[in-house]
């Protein structure tokens, strides 16, 4: 049996259940954080629990929880599961909108489930990409809209790739669940900085990589992004994998490339630092 928050009490998973008027349903309208756990601590959950709060912010959505109080669930929990490897996600809807079209009391809803990461061989094999012109809406909260990336998986799928990479004006953005990066042929360390959601993942790559690169916030162009010499995308799940083709551009010869592989050994050496502080 697996336990949930729901609101204002922990109730069975398969028992966990909101009405239909809610706002989530009726308009797709909330906001959600997700993060893991390691021998049942949770991963910089205070950096993930500040963007909760600005997603919120952002959304007009009050959570009924102060940030330490969240903290407290989360910990018991993580105890009643006892999942020491897992993902938690933290859901706030719109509430019981009385007219389907204004945000109402919200819903907070804490899940806890397996989490389950890319293979090693996945590392080595890399991404291929697909871009599509799309700009998601108030970029910077995590909200639950994942209308088209869902709606993308389709001709991802046919087109031999494995996720899509949005642009703008020819301007690239994000995935639909991860952040991306480029080394230039200069050992510059790009990732874009406007129009995106600002992952904890990213955040913490961006301070390890001080120590390695010069690295540069900024617009990147599609054009520039195929010339790059690595690329690679960050999220709380994939961690780091590399990109290896993008709109069938291959990327520095289709092979992970070394400052990749470096940033990735550092980071999984912070990761494991995290779970034991």
């Amino acid at each position: 049996m697996r336990w949930t928050w729901l609101n204002n009490q922990f109730v069975e998973e398969e028992k966990a259940v909101i009405g239909i008027h809610d706002l989530a349903i009726q308009r797709g309208y909330g906001i959600f954080d997700f993060f893991r756990t390691r021998n049942n601590k949770p991963l910089y959950l205070d950096d993930h629990l500040e963007r909760f709060f600005h997603s919120a912010t952002l959304m007009r959505l009050k959570p009924p929880q102060q940030k330490h109080e969240l903290k407290a669930i989360i910990e018991q929990l993580i105890a009643k599961n006892n999942i020491p490897e897992s993902g938690i996600k933290i859901t706030l809807t719109g509430g019981y909108s009385t007219d389907a079209y204004t945000p109402a009391t919200p819903n907070l809803i804490i899940q806890q489930q397996p989490v389950v990461f890319p293979k090693p061989e996945q590392y080595n094999k890399g991404l291929r990409l697909i871009s599509h012109h799309y700009q998601r809406e108030l970029p910077q909260a995590k909200s639950i809209n994942y209308l088209m990336g869902v709606w993308m998986q389709e001709e991802v799928k046919n087109k031999g790739a494995d996720d899509v990479l949005y642009y703008q004006n020819g301007i690239i953005s994000e995935l639909p669940r991860s952040n991306i990066f480029m080394i230039t042929h200069e050992d510059i360390l790009v990732t874009p900085v406007h129009n995106i959601l600002h992952g904890v993942t990213r955040k913490h790559i961006l301070q390890i990589a001080k120590n390695h690169f010069e690295i540069e916030e900024r617009d990147i162009s599609l054009d520039e992004l195929y010339k790059a010499k690595e690329v690679f995308i960050s999220s709380t799940t994939k961690k780091m994998l590399p990109v290896i083709e993008i709109d069938k551009n291959i990327i520095d010869g289709g092979i992970p490339g070394s400052c990749t592989a470096l940033l990735f050994k550092e980071f999984r050496a912070f990761d494991e630092k995290e779970s034991l502080k």
